[in-house]
């Protein structure tokens, strides 16, 4: 099974930003919907935002406005471009893939890839 491999993590101040980065070339001629999910310490796994192969995408409340999930012009890497940081952003974030075109949708059970995850932290 192909694994995804995400990359990007880091340690940054509040404020800051980083980028995710997750290849999912197998996956570029599909129909299938991609996401970001994070958990952070003591809490349950969450979605963060989601792109469909049209570019629709969606965020979680909590991001709108600082984090953009975009995939490259040839569909072979996912991103995630977070700006202005905060400490309750930090977590193991996760790459995953939905095997399904239906994409309004960020519950974990939904999506049925996943990586090992990147950490990030942000300190106040």
């Amino acid at each position: 099974q192909v694994q995804l491999v995400e990359s990007g993590g880091g340690s940054v101040q509040a404020g800051g930003s980083l980028r995710l980065s997750c290849p999912v070339s197998p996956y570029k001629s599909s129909y299938y919907c991609m996401g970001w999910f994070r958990q952070g310490p003591g809490k349950e796994r969450e979605g963060v935002a989601t792109i469909a192969y049209n570019g629709n995408t969606n965020y979680t409340d909590s991001v709108k406005g600082r984090f953009t999930i975009s995939k490259d012009f040839l569909r072979e890497n996912l991103y995630l471009q977070m700006n202005s940081l905060k400490p309750e952003d930090t977590g193991m974030y996760y790459c995953a893939v939905r095997r399904r075109s239906y994409c309004y949708t960020m519950r974990t059970l939904d999506f049925d890839l996943w990586g090992q995850g990147t950490q990030v932290t942000v300190s106040s």
